[in-house]
């Protein structure tokens, strides 16, 4: 299981700290040493389900600083993830990569079916 995350942020201790309390195995990967590439992405939200948009961290200095909110809706899905993978802060974040399931964000009665 991948684990991605940013160290310095509380939800994703949170979900470190889940992680860790049920005994999970993980590879952790700093999201913004190591920014997810375009194909991972790609990949990710294809297996998520879930709108591109989720995948943006919405509420992040970065987003907001760039308009993004009225920007993503005119914007073709290859440019939004192209977008996504020129800077991990663009991304919401944590991610978990297990198998064929991708869960962004942490909701911990969704992480459940990781054990």
């Amino acid at each position: 299981m991948l684990f991605i995350c940013y160290p310095k942020c509380t939800t994703c201790q949170k979900a470190q700290n889940w992680l860790n309390d049920n005994n999970l195995e993980y590879k952790m990967r700093n999201i913004k040493e190591e920014n997810p590439s375009y194909d991972e992405l790609k990949a990710w939200f294809e297996m998520s389900g879930h709108p591109l948009t989720k995948l943006f961290n919405a509420s992040g200095l970065l987003y907001k600083s760039m308009g993004l909110k009225d920007k993503l809706p005119s914007m073709s899905e290859d440019e939004q993830l192209k977008l996504l993978a020129t800077d991990g802060m663009l991304v919401k974040r944590p991610i978990v990569v297990k198998d064929d399931t991708v869960l962004v964000g942490f909701k911990e009665s969704d992480w459940e079916a990781l054990k």
